[in-house]
């Protein structure tokens, strides 16, 4: 029988339609989100070629959805070792949400449990929250060639409102009254849709190819890596692997991989008009998700730019796989690091997140890290314990800390530190306040206390040994926990006052 959703207003006399089906809720936000997205595309139109502004029935149309989970007394709190769709108590929670066709499977995901485990209802209806009118033109330069101001605009249509976009429910700082609605998920739309932009603008991708499992990287020889192997994956008959994305709008399918070469891919793709460009390898459905490689560059400024709008589209993982200054005598170039703690001196996270608030290691991302190291180097025991090493890694934001070496060798030598980076404890750091697991495995490139500094022609030798191996490490850690999605998504990373979404 095709459910029949009861439909009930709120306070301030907005319908809101109950449904008992977490599918049929997502297909009711989408509709919603559809037609308002769509009206407000009709009057950008009609206002630039007519110029007629939109009456106040029509305005009122361009609003976000928003979901509501209702849970009342009587249900009883299922027991649970899962980490997300968990309600704390009874009461209502709700969040806007935009584009929920794109992110259907992470919304059934989180709404299931919470509706056979605990009974909850599921309310949609229009949310409070305008849609700034730049988020639904899908170029962004539609608007380029109009003779119509910015500022016309913004008499008329909502624009992009900086104080209605903040971070404080993933920073654990929220403080609602008793009586107010709870926050269902981290973000709300317009946190969302402004990372989303972002996102674009950054990587050169569109954000709905960025894959749930991520590899973030600070030099590019890891791309060229990627690419050739996404190529050799394309090509295999048995392969999962459905298309290779690449920044600039290209896009390799298997028919095409065949008749394609790294180098002239590479060459053929804008890659360096966007400061941290993407790569991502698609599967074919059914297969699960696929993975996306980052250039993030170099500093912990890029690794909290690009995790900060990652971040909201939930991924499963992220993983750091990139070069680092090995601190101790008996490290080799070409050594592993595998970071189990982290020496804080970035700076740039020190309000949200302490440098003395501990970032614990993630104890499946770790072993996972280590067994793909011997799978892929082929070594074992004591042989694979004398490449890979365990340790903390410094992460700095000085890249030229070694002009200031007497004042940081007492600390490193405290903190028993074996490597020095400047992206990897910034990427622990994001991934701890905004409950993305995380992970770090770094190659040694050179050892500067020791007098192995980088030179181009060493610099050459090892990127042709290493790079290649390492990125598959990388590879086959996410492989591995593609299987341990419910294990991996950790209660280490949730708050007292966690809301039910991962």
């Amino acid at each position: 029988m095709t459910e029949t959703p009861d439909t009930s207003f709120d306070a301030n006399g907005t319908p809101f339609t109950e449904y008992a089906d977490p599918q049929a809720a997502i297909d009711a936000l989408s509709r919603t989100y559809d037609d308002a997205a769509e009206t407000l595309r009709g009057a950008i139109t009609r206002f630039v070629k007519e110029g007629v502004p939109p009456d106040p029935e029509t305005r009122a149309r361009f609003r976000y959805p928003e979901l509501r989970v209702v849970y009342t007394e009587g249900a009883k709190p299922p027991r649970t070792q899962r980490a997300f769709a968990k309600l704390l108590g009874t009461g209502i929670y709700a969040t806007t949400l935009t584009h929920p066709e794109a992110f259907a499977g992470y919304l059934l995901e989180q709404l299931t449990p919470l509706v056979n485990e605990y009974g909850a209802r599921l309310q949609v209806g229009a949310g409070a929250q305008e849609i700034p009118y730049p988020y639904v033109l899908d170029r962004g330069d539609e608007l380029s060639q109009a003779d119509v101001s910015a500022s016309a605009l913004a008499q008329h249509f909502p624009i992009p409102d900086l104080t209605q976009v903040g971070d404080e429910i993933a920073d654990s700082v929220w403080d609602a009254p008793t009586d107010a609605m709870r926050p269902l998920s981290l973000f709300d739309a317009v946190r969302v849709d402004y990372s989303l932009r972002r996102l674009v603008h950054y990587t050169g991708t569109d954000w709905r190819a960025i894959q749930p499992w991520i590899l973030l990287t600070n030099y590019h020889r890891y791309v060229d890596q990627f690419v050739q192997w996404a190529l050799e994956e394309l090509q295999r008959e048995d392969s999962v692997h459905e298309r290779l994305v690449m920044p600039g709008g290209i896009s390799v399918t298997r028919e095409q991989a065949a008749r394609m070469d790294a180098e002239t891919l590479m060459a053929q793709s804008p890659w360096h008009r966007h400061q941290m460009p993407a790569y991502h390898l698609t599967r074919r459905e059914g297969c699960g998700e696929g993975v996306t490689l980052v250039n993030i560059g170099v500093g912990p400024s890029n690794a909290k730019t690009i995790t900060d709008h990652l971040a909201v589209l939930r991924p499963h993982c992220w993983l750091m796989v990139g070069h680092c200054g090995g601190l101790r005598q008996s490290q080799t170039i070409g050594d592993y690091v595998l970071a189990h703690a982290y020496l804080r001196q970035d700076g740039i996270l020190d309000s949200l997140v302490p440098p003395d608030i501990p970032i614990p290691a993630l104890a499946e991302v770790q072993i996972a890290l280590q067994q793909a190291a011997g799978q892929v180097t082929g070594e074992r025991g004591e042989a694979l314990k004398g490449r890979l090493r365990t340790g903390t890694v410094v992460t700095n934001d000085d890249r030229n800390w070694e002009l200031r070496w007497s004042q940081e060798r007492r600390r490193f030598n405290i903190s028993r530190a074996i490597a020095i980076d400047m992206e990897s404890g910034t990427i622990a750091a994001q991934g701890f306040r905004l409950r993305v697991p995380y992970g770090t495995l770094l190659c040694v490139s050179d050892k500067p206390l020791h007098g192995e500094i980088k030179l181009p022609g060493a610099a050459n030798a090892f990127y042709q040994r290493a790079v290649g191996e390492h990125l598959m490490i990388g590879l086959e850690t996410l492989e591995i926990l593609r299987g341990q999605r419910t294990a991996l998504h950790s209660r280490k990373l949730r708050s007292f006052d966690e809301p039910p979404f991962r």
